[in-house]
């Protein structure tokens, strides 16, 4: 072999291997010092970036979750005060419930209302005041806000809160107050079909009657059209229609039908004159009208018939006189009463008669139609060369409110017909605007009212707001049910919006946390020291690491060799 002594070959290589084991026991030191097993790019450049990658996600994942609870913390404010409205909403229902009682007087009504309006303030206050951190909650301008809530664009939450101030809050409400026709007279009647058609004494009252292209339309649904069989426009049907109809369900549009009439004071509802000519003593003429009133109730369908008596005049001799009737022999206000009530009790139709003061009071069950039809059987006999003739005059607004009278004529031996009808009153409410649109039923000329709608066709229902609310009359009271009820239901929709939101949100940060969870597993498992596999390669780099330098001392030996060279 070589021997040199300016150059340790052996003694520079095993330093060289002392430097390496050196670096790497250090750097396995380090790890398991640190925990880290990347500690720098050098160590794993494709494991730090996806580490990295991780790291972001799991941050972001962390503070998306923050975004929740802050979110979850706004909307369980804005839930808390809309809860706090709908208590006040609910005082509010109870009072116009209570004011709708008749035994309330002026003054108890009075009362109720200044309750009401009270609470309209508080609810008014509460939708104003609700903020979060100067954010306003409830008066409708926290719409279309969005929490972020993901580690990637576009993950968002919308958030929109609908404005639940007390101004806003109440019911879309499409009035129709219904209206009365009075016929003329006619010789064709005693059905239906005959009631309504050119010819009978209905048959111009054109809103009054459902014919095939007649239609009521909301939202754009059709919830009332007529068929080819002309019937009454029926207030208690449209409202069946809309409650029952599966879209208007979901809209929250409902409606209630009434029909109510107080007709006039009753008394002598038959009345007029007649004529008798006579040339010689012998000469004799008398005259009978019986009358008896048909009932249709609803669309028509229902119908029954009662006697409301008869009329009658007698002359004689050589004379010509123009006389009253003497007759008395027409049904008073109890007895019609309760004939109308037993015979619409055998004919299952929805309409009850009362005495009320003097006056006959008609009120269906559902708001269904009323129409009368009043049938005069004139029939005249003559001795000799007398003749007798007739002027009967029929007040059907002694029977139906808002109707008219007429004077028939007599025909020898003939039937009249004489009618009229009343359309009961409707309220179609919703909790948001809608369209309404109708052909056929309603107009706003005298004796052609049909449901008579307070807006015009293809127009939108405007807001009856809690401030609208007046329960110092029945009527008001009733309307203020409606209004109070719809913005129980928009109250509460929007209660239950925003639950679902928190409980979304909520949903989202579960599963966030154990996204979070298993991304920082991910980025450990990359990133972070396995002790157990550190420690064994510590181990072997600590052995190699005193092997090493024993080694390096045993190859600083060598160059002595050439001192037995020199001896």
């Amino acid at each position: 072999m070589a021997v040199k002594i300016n150059f340790n070959e052996a003694a520079a290589q095993t330093h060289t291997a002392l430097i390496r084991n050196e670096r790497a026991m250090n750097k396995s030191l380090l790890r398991m010092s640190t925990g880290m097993r990347i500690l720098s790019a050098a160590d794993d450049s494709a494991g730090m970036f996806i580490a990295d990658m991780l790291s972001t996600v799991a941050k972001a994942y962390e503070q998306g979750n923050r975004n929740i609870s802050t979110g979850i913390s706004a909307l369980q404010i804005a839930e808390a005060s809309a809860g706090q409205i709908f208590d006040k909403l609910q005082e509010i229902y109870v009072r116009a419930q209570n004011a709708a009682n008749d035994v309330n007087d002026p003054n108890a009504r009075m009362a109720l209302q200044r309750e009401i309006m009270n609470f309209v303030d508080a609810i008014q206050k509460i939708g104003t005041d609700t903020e979060y951190n100067g954010i306003r909650l409830l008066d409708g301008s926290f719409a279309g806000k969005y929490i972020h809530y993901g580690p990637r664009m576009d993950q968002t939450v919308s958030i929109s809160i609908s404005d639940v101030r007390a101004q806003s809050l109440g019911a879309y409400i499409a009035s129709g107050n219904g209206g009365t026709a009075t016929g003329v007279s006619s010789t064709a009647g005693g059905s239906l079909a005959v009631l309504l058609s050119g010819t009978g004494s209905l048959g111009g009252a054109t809103n009054h009657i459902l014919s095939e292209n007649d239609y009521v339309r909301i939202a754009d649904i059709t919830v009332y059209r007529g068929g080819t069989t002309n019937t009454l426009v029926d207030a208690a049907t449209l409202a069946k229609n809309i409650n029952e109809n599966e879209q208007m369900k979901k809209l929250q549009i409902e409606a209630k039908a009434k029909n109510i009439s107080l007709a006039n004071q009753y008394s002598n509802v038959i009345t007029g004159t007649f004529s008798y000519t006579g040339s010689e003593t012998s000469d004799s003429a008398n005259f009978t009208a019986t009358i008896d009133l048909r009932f249709y109730i609803g669309d028509g369908q229902k119908t029954f018939t009662v006697n409301l008596g008869s009329v009658a005049g007698t002359a004689s001799g050589d004379t010509s006189t123009t006389s009253n009737f003497t007759s008395t022999a027409l049904a008073d206000l109890d007895t019609l009463v309760n004939r109308i009530n037993t015979a619409a009790t055998a004919n299952n139709a929805n309409v009850t008669a009362i005495n009320d003061n003097g006056r006959l009071k008609l009120v269906t069950k559902n708001g269904e139609t009323i129409a009368i039809e009043a049938r005069v059987n004139y029939a005249e006999s003559e001795t000799n060369s007398g003749t007798i003739s007739a002027n009967i005059t029929v007040d059907l607004g002694q029977l139906l409110q808002g109707a008219d009278y007429t004077t028939i004529s007599s025909t020898t031996n003939a039937i009249t017909y004489y009618a009229a009808v009343k359309t009961g009153q409707i309220e179609i409410g919703g909790i948001d605007s809608f369209k309404l649109e109708y052909n056929g039923v309603s107009g706003t000329t005298d004796n052609n009212y049909g449901l008579y709608f307070q807006i015009a066709s293809g127009n939108n229902v405007s807001l009856q707001s809690l401030y609208n609310i007046d329960v110092t009359t029945n009527e008001g009271a009733e309307k203020a049910i409606m209004i109070t009820s719809k913005a129980l239901q928009k109250a509460d929709t929007e209660r239950a919006k925003i639950g679902a939101v928190m409980n979304n949100l909520q949903t989202i940060f579960d599963a966030q946390k154990v996204a979070f969870d298993n991304t920082k597993e991910a980025e450990s498992v990359i990133r972070n020291t396995d002790y157990a596999k550190e420690m064994a390669d510590f181990t072997t780099y600590q052995i190699r690491m005193q092997a090493t330098v024993a080694m390096l001392a045993q190859a600083n030996t060598l160059p002595q060799l050439m001192l037995q060279l020199l001896r």
